[in-house]
């Protein structure tokens, strides 16, 4: 049996539905339509309805129709050490709490990560470490350059954005470069390859 790519099903990214405003803690919210889109295209790939009530102080939940899914997620919040609380959603299958819920191609419901096992990978397990490096390089610069002024790794590497902190940029510059070396390695070993052949 082979693994499906994860990233080609549906996720439900806790973090990313409380900043766009689908999931409000200390109140109900929905239904609200939901969109998943290709990333690279934005093209529209389905649409659901969205409900939560999120008014407890530890426990809620989130009802998410789907076609002809209809599933209701509970989630738990957790304080935090400096205050305030962290909300997660339960696993219905696992029951662990977990920040993203996953609905890879032909399952018939949201669940971890841990529950598909096997069955699932994320894309870069499908990629030769070449491949990784190259991907690696291109989200780094997309985050310090969305405008994509330094998009290609032959460019300058991107400068620090005028939002971000050195700290933050000199890992992400490490990491950018450290990835660009290895596709420049991957290159001379390739062009090594034809000059012997030639």
């Amino acid at each position: 049996m082979s693994r499906v790519r994860l990233e080609s099903g549906f996720k439900l990214d806790l973090p990313k539905l409380t900043r766009q405003g689908f999931l409000l803690p200390g109140s109900k919210t929905g239904p609200t339509f939901i969109r998943w889109s290709y990333t690279a295209t934005g093209e529209e790939i389905a649409t659901g309805l969205l409900s939560a009530d999120l008014s407890g102080q530890f426990e809620g939940w989130a009802r998410l129709q789907l076609g002809e899914l209809d599933q209701r997620i509970e989630l738990r919040a957790r304080p935090r050490h400096f205050g305030g609380r962290q909300w997660y959603f339960r696993c219905p299958y696992k029951g662990r709490d977990v920040s993203v819920l996953w609905k890879p191609p032909g399952a018939k419901d949201f669940a971890c990560r841990q529950r598909w096992g096997q069955q699932v990978a994320y894309g870069s397990q499908f990629e030769r470490w070449h491949d990784r490096a190259l991907n690696g390089a291109h989200r780094i610069r997309a985050q310090l350059d969305p405008k994509g002024i330094y998009g290609c790794i032959d460019d300058m590497f991107p400068p620090k954005p005028k939002w971000m902190r050195w700290r933050t940029y000199d890992r992400l510059a490490a990491k950018g470069e450290a990835y660009e070396a290895e596709c420049n390695a991957y290159l001379v070993e390739i062009m090594g390859r034809l000059l012997k052949m030639g």
